[in-house]
């Protein structure tokens, strides 16, 4: 970031999105923490932060909007306490109460937005919304990875209301692509993707992109049991996607043809039901009884995944391994988790991006042990699938 800041007003979008309780108190603040090094900066240099940001899905069926559920004035207590300061707040995004909040803004303090949102030309990318935006800041800085792949107001569009230099990344973004890009650009080998989750359909592309790039691919998850149908294994009624068998029998092959060794799970923990107190025990994944499914992978499959990954130098891992909310299925996702974090003490360079990899490495303690956790996980996967995402386009016009 080679700003001079000083007593210049930063127009900053980060990722507030963050889960809350009940209660409205915030359950995991990693996407605060981690944008906290740029806003810091920002206020060392003698500038002062207008920060915007989304949170959940405000607008309801019937076009209203749920404020009390989605204010971001949830955030205002912990915000405050994280920068040591107090965070003022603007009750309107834009507008003559945002402008007079902005303007009023002195060198060293922070000003919080309401929730973008609440806004129809925020997700519309509307140029007017996005111009009232830009009118509030002096310089514009993208901090917020986990919305980059949105071509929204206040990610992308905002952007060409600023001179090329006095627009630029956050730490946090700069992070993200560097870590994203050393998976990418010349790895060190052998490289392996760990791809969990529930429906192919939703990972086609990167599966298809990384056949081209790695040495190993593990596929895990209920995805796993359309490729053992497409290959004509007996699947009972674990979650298959009937649509997509010839894909998954087209990928197999690719994998053949690229030399690449796909990694399917060899054992599965079944249930009798999808739910946490049903009954449970093991089957070959190509073998599972009528009325049965899978909802994790079994002794062999971790052995066997766990060995790969321990052979590897460049490790990325999205999506879990079963259904790891429910204890008697967390077991596979916490062996992977385990020997990922292993082989990166012994050296191999680890990321982990999506939503419920990075929840599951957060609940077992084991963030700190990845070279690095992605805040962004639909980001981080249009990432991988090579497409280029809207929010960083934006910065080389």
């Amino acid at each position: 970031m080679n700003f001079d800041f000083k007593n210049k007003k930063v127009l900053m979008r980060v990722d507030f999105n963050v889960p809350l309780d009940k209660s409205f108190q915030i359950t995991d603040d990693t996407r605060i923490t981690a944008a906290i090094p740029t806003i810091q900066k920002v206020l060392e240099d003698g500038g002062s932060v207008i920060l915007m940001s989304h949170l959940g899905r405000p607008q309801r069926k019937d076009g209203s909007m749920d404020r009390e559920s989605n204010t971001l004035k949830h955030i205002i207590p912990h915000l405050s306490e994280l920068l040591g300061q107090e965070v003022k707040f603007s009750e309107e995004t834009v507008g003559e109460v945002a402008e007079k909040a902005a303007a009023d803004l002195k060198p060293g303090e922070v000003l919080l937005l309401e929730n973008t949102r609440f806004y129809p030309g925020e997700e519309k990318g509307d140029e007017d919304f996005s111009k009232q935006l830009a009118k509030l800041g002096d310089i514009y800085i993208n901090d917020a990875f986990g919305t980059a792949h949105r071509a929204h107001a206040s990610t992308t569009v905002v952007a060409k209301y600023f001179d090329k230099d006095a627009k630029g990344f956050g730490y946090l973004m700069s992070d993200e692509i560097e870590n994203a890009n050393k998976v990418l650009d010349n790895p060190a080998r052998p490289l392996t993707a760990i791809l969990g989750g529930a429906k192919v359909s939703d990972k086609i592309l990167i599966i298809e992109r990384m056949i081209d790039l790695v040495d190993n691919l593990i596929i895990g998850g209920a995805m796993a049991y359309t490729f053992f149908k497409a290959q004509g294994g007996k699947v009972g009624k674990s979650l298959v996607e009937e649509d997509r068998l010839d894909i998954a029998k087209e990928l197999i092959e690719k994998a053949k043809s690229k030399g690449v060794q796909l990694l399917l799970p060899e054992d599965s923990i079944i249930a009798d039901d999808f739910n946490k107190d049903a009954n449970f025990k093991t089957a070959p994944s190509d073998d599972i009884p009528d009325g049965w499914m899978g909802l994790d992978i079994a002794d062999k499959a971790r052995t066997a995944f766990t060995e790969a990954i321990k052979n590897s130098k460049t490790i990325l891992w999205n999506g879990p391994m079963g259904v790891f909310e429910m204890p008697n299925f967390a077991n596979g996702t916490k062996a992977i988790a385990e020997a990922i974090a292993e082989a990166t003490k012994n050296g191999s360079f680890s990321l982990v991006g999506g939503g419920d990899s990075v929840a599951a490495v957060n609940d077992l303690n084991l963030a700190d042990e990845m070279s690095y956790v992605s805040t962004g996980g639909g980001a981080m996967l249009e990432f991988f699938e090579g497409k280029e995402l809207p929010g960083i386009a934006a910065m080389k016009d």
